[in-house]
């Protein structure tokens, strides 16, 4: 891991690495990220996307601050010219370096970088690092970032599991055993963890991976969603298993989620009381 040991430099994104204060200070997303935070003005006016790469491939070979202005045209264009440049930084000890970089991978996806940001989701120390992380693999359709991710899920903190359920969507529809190993997780989360934005990001991924799943599994995810629509607690996550319900209702019955919800629930509840009685 990579820390920062002196007091007087740490920055917003360098938080001392305690769960329970991550967990307090990443509970919801940040509203703006240390990236955007970037001087925009030092752009050069008036360039097109080749020549603003151009500019930014040299960036790349400059000082700290050269470096992360060059980052961040990566964070919005694509080349692989980048890539021999942006995979070296990834060690770099400032987080909002390697935060950058994380991005700029994301953007530009590359194959040789995947071992690295698996282990950054893993291992590194600064949470904002590990958000981008875990947003940037949903660009990579390597097996070995399944397993990483859903650990993620389970086990990080908040801002952290709010990018991870989103990218096992993308990770999930791989295959249907990514679908339905991802699917596992997701519905435990979706029942189990204590963020909203979290549980509503598992039923937005859960509908995504709807068809690729076998059929017990769909219907337990239509359970789930229609006890959170009809008794849920929290107005935003019965809102988003609403509109799952609507959506899957479209595509098998045409019904609106009330109907169809309850109709699913019901029949299985039925089935489940007349079996006990014989």
């Amino acid at each position: 891991m990579t820390k920062n040991n002196d007091p007087n430099k740490e920055s917003l994104v360098d938080i001392a690495v305690d769960p329970e204060v991550l967990a307090r200070e990443l509970a919801l997303e940040i509203e703006i990220d240390p990236l955007e935070q970037i001087d925009e003005d030092s752009f050069p006016k008036g360039l097109n996307i080749t020549q603003e790469c151009n500019e930014a491939l040299k960036m790349l070979k400059g000082n700290r601050e050269e470096r992360i202005q060059g980052l961040r045209i990566f964070c919005e264009y694509r080349d692989s010219r980048s890539f021999p440049l942006l995979l070296p930084l990834l060690d770099q000890p400032c987080p909002v370096e390697r935060m950058s970089v994380v991005y700029a991978l994301g953007r530009n996806p590359c194959p040789s970088a995947v071992e690295k940001l698996v282990s950054l989701l893993e291992t590194d120390d600064n949470a904002y690092v590990r958000r981008a992380t875990a947003w940037s693999l949903a660009n990579y359709d390597n097996q070995i970032v399944l397993k990483p991710l859903i650990n993620a899920l389970k086990n990080d903190v908040a801002a952290v599991r709010l990018w991870s359920s989103s990218s096992l969507a993308e990770i999930g529809n791989v295959s249907s055993e990514n679908a339905q190993l991802a699917a596992e997780q997701l519905l435990i989360s979706l029942k189990i963890d204590n963020e909203p934005g979290v549980r509503s990001n598992c039923i937005w991924s859960l509908c995504r991976l709807y068809e690729k799943l076998n059929n017990t599994f769909q219907e337990s995810f239509v359970d789930e969603c229609t006890k959170i629509a009809l008794f849920d607690k929290e107005p935003s996550v019965m809102e988003e298993a609403k509109t799952a319900l609507d959506s899957m209702g479209r595509k098998k019955q045409k019904l609106p989620w009330i109907q169809w919800g309850c109709k699913v629930f019901i029949t299985k509840f039925l089935n489940f009381f007349l079996l006990a009685h014989y």
